[in-house]
């Protein structure tokens, strides 16, 4: 969906989680998720990526996963809020650098295991449920984008922000 919203002209900000897992596995560390770093390096690279470029005022932009989504990323593992996970959720609450409605892109009742995404879809549900709590508890208003075709999301999404 990021990469139509992307093709479509939407400026948008890449998924980080999994490219912070990739490149720890590509250093040889299997499960960089256990490491105490992990969550600081993923909020580094989206903090990182999120003025590359920089977005225009009153322009829209797409983030493939959030600094929200890190912290209930967080709260999945275990893992307590960092001083840094916390300072960033801080700063785009008070900047109010999201939008407070998100669009909350509903699964579709299976997921496809790769080397780094691991969790089996029973898991996902769960994480799905923490990413909604956590949301909400930061006073979001959640878009539900329930399971379709790729170009009917899109519309849905494009109709919504119109």
């Amino acid at each position: 969906m990021i990469r139509q919203l992307d093709l479509d002209g939407f400026p948008v900000v890449e998924e980080a989680a999994t490219d912070v897992i990739a490149a720890a596995q590509a250093r040889g560390v299997l499960e960089p998720w256990l490491d105490p770093s992990f969550i600081d390096a993923i909020v580094s690279l989206q903090k990182q990526r999120q003025g590359q470029p920089p977005c225009l005022p009153g322009e829209i932009q797409f983030h493939d996963r959030s600094i929200v989504c890190t912290a209930a990323l967080a709260r999945y593992l275990g893992s307590p809020f960092s001083p840094l996970l916390t300072r960033e959720i801080d700063r785009i609450q008070k900047e109010a650098f999201f939008e407070t409605r998100v669009f909350f892109i509903q699964n579709l009742g299976f997921i496809t295991p790769t080397h780094a995404r691991t969790i089996s879809f029973e898991e996902s549900l769960r994480f799905e449920k923490i990413h909604e709590e956590i949301y909400r508890s930061l006073g979001f208003e959640l878009v539900q984008v329930q399971p379709a075709p790729l170009l009917d999301r899109i519309r849905i999404i494009q109709e919504a922000i119109r």
